[in-house]
């Protein structure tokens, strides 16, 4: 069975690992479990995730360049080694101030 998530016992660069697509977003799974997932995504400048709610806490770590994260209507705006949370079933959106990377870690609870 093929997997797509990275391999383990690896080393590796989140900010090497994703390229930046012209005018779009490119996400890979670092991880899958039941419990939770880590992604990482690209995202060209301007580009978005638009507004939606989750079940549970997710964690946003920058790699690359700079975003603007919206939390409940306040906005946040976040660049390389910075870190934040968005809680549970509040509203959330994410969008390219310039070319940006992040790692979004997402951990389920019953």
């Amino acid at each position: 069975m093929e997997s797509n998530e990275f391999e383990k016992a690896k080393v590796f660069s989140f900010i090497d690992s994703v390229e930046y697509a012209s005018g779009g977003i490119l996400s890979k799974t670092v991880l899958k479990k039941e419990t939770g997932n880590i992604s990482l995504f690209s995202f060209a400048k301007g580009e978005a995730l638009s507004e939606h709610t989750a079940p549970f806490d997710a964690m946003i770590q920058v790699v690359d360049g700079k975003g603007e994260i919206i939390i409940g209507g306040k906005s946040f705006f976040v660049e390389a080694d910075q870190v934040i949370i968005m809680p549970a079933n509040i509203t959330h959106a994410v969008k390219a101030v310039e070319k940006f990377k992040m790692v979004l870690i997402m951990i389920k609870s019953n």
